[in-house]
This record gives structure tokens, C-alpha cells and sequence, in this order.
């Protein structure tokens, strides 16, 4: 009878909305506000995180690899924008290079944000890696285990593998791919806190929901329709969430969501890529 009772809605959030709105919920943790207050606050670049970025500091983030219709592909140059960034109530600082040196400084104060390119149903998530051991952050990965750094892996639903995140990491590789659309890659496992769009809900106000659609047609496409119930004034406060986010534009600085194009800088590390006319055995 109480479940009858409680205003339900039914939105629908595009992949770049639950990226917005992922961002939000996590802008509004304690422990991430703790850490802006303290300087210890680290974004690793990507689009979900350069929301964060956007909301907490007016600021967009470079963005460096990242999939599209043409596959797993880079920025086509650089950005004055840093990719990795320590943040604080003074402003950015970019740890772009300096990643290693930054997380063994840091401890359990610091929390790290970073996005995921795959998730699974028991919390694994990794990295694409399409440059050589996964560049500087891949060095650092080490790093943020070690010294016990929080991690939050803020990644929608349309990044969920029915499989598992193990087997994903063991299976792929960079080398030895006959032919890629974009540049070949192999997988870094990251441990730490996966925040959905459904995470994020919960999140921002003390309401149930439930996924019961993905992916669509006409830009729908890997969107997430989500049924909400609650209190009226929670409830609201979700569905007008969801239409502001629903007009936010794709995160990540504008220069850098330009892709790679044959003859780019980062060709000569972007392994098997059909795009720069050395593919072999006849792929296009």
C-alpha cells in the first residue's frame, strides 16, 4: 500500500546525460568536498570527469583516447587543457606526466576520479590502454593501489560487460591485431568504487529506481530508461535533475574532442589502426 502511494516517474537519460548527471552525485560527496577543501581531489581526464570538472571548477578537461563510430581512436592535437589534474578552491593543477610522482605523495586523504571504458556486475572496471603500457597513468596505476588513494569509477550502464572484468583483462592485447578500426588495445584493471547512473540516483536523493530499458535508436542509442519512485519532493527533484542533464553539451575541452586523423602525432604508438594504410592482409 505505502509503494502505491509514492510518486513514480519514468525517465530516460542519453549516455552523455547519466555522464552529467554520475557527475553531479558525485560532486555533491563529502569525501570529494573534503578533498577539493584540501587539495587532494584528482581527476583523471576523461568525459565523465571533465563534467566533474566543469561543475566544480567551471573547467573542462582535455580528453585523450576515446571510442567512437570509427572505433578506439585519440585527439587529433593538443590542448592547452590538462588531461590529469589535482584540484582545490584555488584552482587546477595539472599532473599530466607527473601522475607516479603525485599518487606516491598522497595516502587515504586523497580521492582519485576516474572514469572506465568496462564495467562488470560484481564492481570490475577497466581502462582502454591503446598506447604502450597505458602512458603515464598506466605507469602510476601502481601507485594509487599502494598508497591506499580512494578511488570512485564514475561509468554509466552502457559500459556493462555480461562478462567479467578478469577474463576481459587476460584476453586482450595491443600487439599482434591483424587489423583495428582505430588503434589496438589492451585492458587496465582498476579497483575502487563504480558509480553508475542508477549509483548516482540513489545518490542524490533518498529515492528507489529501477533500469528497464537500454540503448534506443535516433541517438537513443546505449541511453538508459529508469523508473523512479519516492517521496514527491525527491522524486521532482530527480526528474528535474534528468531534463537539466539531458541539455548539458559532450564533456571534455572542445579542442580535444577533435579525433585523430592519419598522419596525427599519436600514429606512430597506435598499434594495427586500418586508418593509417598499413593494415595488413587486405583490411580497410
Amino acid at each position: 500500500h505505502e509503494v502505491k502511494n509514492l510518486k513514480r516517474v519514468q525517465i530516460f537519460l542519453s549516455v552523455n546525460a547519466a555522464k552529467w548527471l554520475i557527475a553531479e552525485a558525485i560532486s555533491r560527496r563529502p569525501e570529494v568536498q573534503t578533498a577539493l577543501e584540501n587539495g587532494t581531489l584528482i581527476l583523471k581526464g576523461g568525459t565523465t570527469t571533465s563534467c566533474l570538472s566543469a561543475i566544480l571548477t567551471g573547467s573542462h578537461l582535455r580528453l585523450c583516447g576515446r571510442v567512437t563510430c570509427r572505433g578506439a581512436v585519440a585527439n587529433l592535437k593538443e590542448s592547452s587543457n590538462p588531461h590529469t589534474v589535482l584540484l582545490s578552491r584555488q584552482g587546477i593543477r595539472s599532473l599530466d606526466g607527473l601522475e607516479r610522482d603525485a599518487f606516491l605523495k598522497f595516502g587515504p586523504e586523497c580521492v582519485l576520479v576516474t572514469g572506465a571504458n568496462l564495467i562488470d556486475c560484481s564492481g570490475g572496471a577497466a581502462l582502454l590502454a591503446g598506447s604502450p603500457g597505458g602512458g603515464s597513468y598506466g605507469a602510476a596505476l601502481s601507485a594509487i593501489e599502494t598508497e591506499g588513494i580512494r578511488v570512485l569509477i564514475a561509468a554509466g550502464t552502457e559500459k556493462l560487460t555480461s562478462g567479467n572484468i578478469s577474463s576481459a583483462v587476460a584476453l586482450s592485447q595491443r600487439k599482434h591485431v591483424s587489423a583495428s578500426h582505430g588503434m589496438a588495445c589492451g585492458l587496465l584493471p582498476l579497483a575502487g568504487e563504480v558509480i553508475t547512473e542508477l549509483d548516482a540516483i540513489s545518490m542524490l536523493a533518498p529515492v528507489k529506481s529501477v533500469l528497464i530499458g537500454k540503448g534506443g535508436i535516433q541517438g537513443a542509442e546505449g541511453g538508459s530508461l529508469i523508473q523512479v519512485w519516492g517521496a514527491d519532493r525527491d522524486v521532482d527533484a530527480i526528474w528535474t535533475l534528468a531534463g537539466q542533464c539531458s541539455t548539458r553539451p559532450l564533456g571534455g575541452c572542445e579542442e580535444s574532442l577533435l579525433e585523430c586523423r592519419p598522419g596525427a602525432s599519436g600514429c606512430r604508438e597506435h598499434l594495427s589502426c586500418v586508418y593509417r594504410g598499413q593494415h595488413a592482409h587486405g583490411y580497410a
